[in-house]
């Protein structure tokens, strides 16, 4: 299923707009069952939430961005429409709608993830090469973040096979500026580079760490070929363990600061990758029994929470559940906003800076789910609450 030209610009204004996440997104349409209803609310839960102004994307921006992005050959692909990539919707934070440039035939592939150092050693960027070439001969896409070092290596070796670049910043706003080649030669020969940020977007240091979650996701299984401690790549590495990848690591000399993080990988129970054998005997069992890349058995067609959010292009139902967020049980959309003159305080006292989740908020203050789920939203929307994985939220320290 394909969204209309209205919708698409109903669902690129609601995850543009303030305090809205992929998660809030999610919670949003379960609510009001669809992006539009979604907009008309935000203001009004905003306010109840404790905030007096909230900036919501207007038509006219969707609009520029929708028209700045086909003058740059990107297009919008929605969660649950065909080009959006499986294993990436598995994730409970994947990108309601990501920009696309290049082909959508190389996202369909089964990927793996390269990462490493941007200050590699000559040893890296040799292993990395022939990793990345092989794995693509073996039919896998590369996926990586365009970074400089391990990142650019695997990409360039990856071309003729099909690799997949994962922006930081918007398409306007290549980082680092001197890999605004390669990614044309991604697009021309066949890949994909892809980003959840508004087009003309300027990476900053957060948005690096939001990239990672998108490589790993992407992904069968993150290799790590160089990484310090503390280093983005064991970020990404993280990322890959919660959602149920494949991790690998490429083993070094102790003596090398590169290698810090990667023999600590192996050491806390990463598959130590030497070869591509080590990758390819782990991943092909999956590939071959039809286990998603989230680990779980593959089902034909949409999972059951992309068709939830693919409700509205229906008549208006009752809402249900996508993992991770709490639905209104046997809730019509319509009726989502009406009555909500209940106490919300009970909910909110409850909350401190330590992550809870939803279902103790429910069962601890006796409240409906629908209560519960409504001063969430509000808090959220107004910037004072958090979500985290595990269906858990915790409330900031301040308002």
């Amino acid at each position: 299923m394909l969204l209309t030209d209205e919708q698409r610009l109903d669902w690129l204004r609601l995850i543009r707009s303030e305090n809205v996440g992929p998660r809030t997104f999610r919670a949003l349409i379960n609510q009001f069952g669809g992006a539009g209803a979604a907009l008309d609310a935000l203001p009004d839960l905003a306010r109840k939430g404790g905030r007096l102004l909230l900036k919501v994307t207007t038509r006219a921006e969707a609009e520029k961005e929708l028209a700045e992005a086909a003058r740059m050959g990107a297009r919008f692909i929605a969660l649950g429409e065909p080009d959006y990539p499986k294993a990436l919707q598995a994730i409970d934070t994947a990108p309601p709608m990501v920009a696309l440039r290049g082909s959508a035939e190389v996202l369909a592939k089964p990927s793996v993830a390269i990462v490493g150092s941007r200050n590699a050693s000559a040893t890296g960027l040799t292993f990395t090469e022939r990793m990345a070439r092989q794995l693509g001969d073996e039919g896998y896409a590369i996926v990586s973040g365009l970074a400089r070092g391990i990142d650019t290596r695997a990409h360039k070796a990856s071309l003729a096979s099909g690799t997949v670049a994962v922006l930081a910043g918007g398409h306007a706003r290549i980082y680092p500026s001197e890999n605004e080649p390669l990614a044309r030669a991604i697009v021309e020969q066949g890949g994909a580079v892809i980003s959840e940020m508004p087009i003309g977007w300027e990476p900053r240091g957060r948005d690096f760490p939001r990239r990672n979650r998108i490589v790993s996701g992407l992904s069968y299984g993150v290799v790590v070929v160089e990484a310090a401690r503390r280093s983005g790549s064991l970020i990404t590495a993280r990322f890959a363990l919660e959602q149920g990848r494949e991790v690998f690591a490429v083993p070094g000399s102790p003596l090398d600061p590169r290698a810090e993080g990667t023999n600590d990988l192996i050491r806390d129970g990463a598959t130590l990758c030497a070869d591509i054998s080590h990758v390819t005997s782990v991943l092909q069992p999956l590939i071959a029994t039809g286990v998603r890349a989230d680990g779980s058995a593959q089902e034909s067609g949409a999972q059951p929470w992309i068709e939830e959010l693919w409700d509205e292009f229906d008549l208006p139902g009752i809402a249900r559940a996508p993992v991770g967020v709490v639905a209104p049980h046997g809730l019509e959309s319509e009726s989502a906003n009406e009555g909500h003159s209940v106490d919300s305080g009970t909910v909110i006292h409850l909350l401190s800076p330590s992550p809870v989740a939803i279902d103790d908020l429910v069962r601890l203050s006796g409240q409906s789910i629908r209560v519960v789920q409504m001063t969430l939203l509000e808090l959220e929307l107004a910037g004072r609450l958090e979500r985290h994985g595990g269906n858990t939220v915790s409330l900031l320290g301040h308002s």
